[in-house]
């Protein structure tokens, strides 16, 4: 029996669960904007599949070290190790 994958998004559904009043997506959101070196926290916005990191990250605060297209590449501290997460600006939150 080999391992099945259950996909992205598998046993995280309380985790990226909106309550029913704030479905949708804020365009404010989709369009802030963060320089290089702020301090961000990963929010992850549910309604909004593309560049959303992978649910173990959520709640965690890393460092903007760079853009790629509309994403934002931030540098979070995993373990003992440092990650390079490819970011939309939805799923970002301002540290502060």
């Amino acid at each position: 029996m080999g391992w099945k994958s259950h996909g992205f998004r598998f046993k995280s559904g309380r985790k990226l669960r909106k309550k029913v009043r704030e479905k949708g997506v804020r365009i404010r959101k989709v369009l802030q904007t963060f320089d290089v070196g702020q301090s961000v926290h990963i929010d992850i916005e549910p309604a909004v599949h593309k560049g959303m990191p992978h649910p173990r990250f959520q709640g965690r605060t890393g460092v903007v070290i760079g853009q790629r297209g509309r994403a934002y590449l931030v540098k979070i501290r995993d373990g003992g190790k440092y990650k390079t997460l490819i970011v939309r600006p939805e799923h970002l939150k301002l540290q502060g």
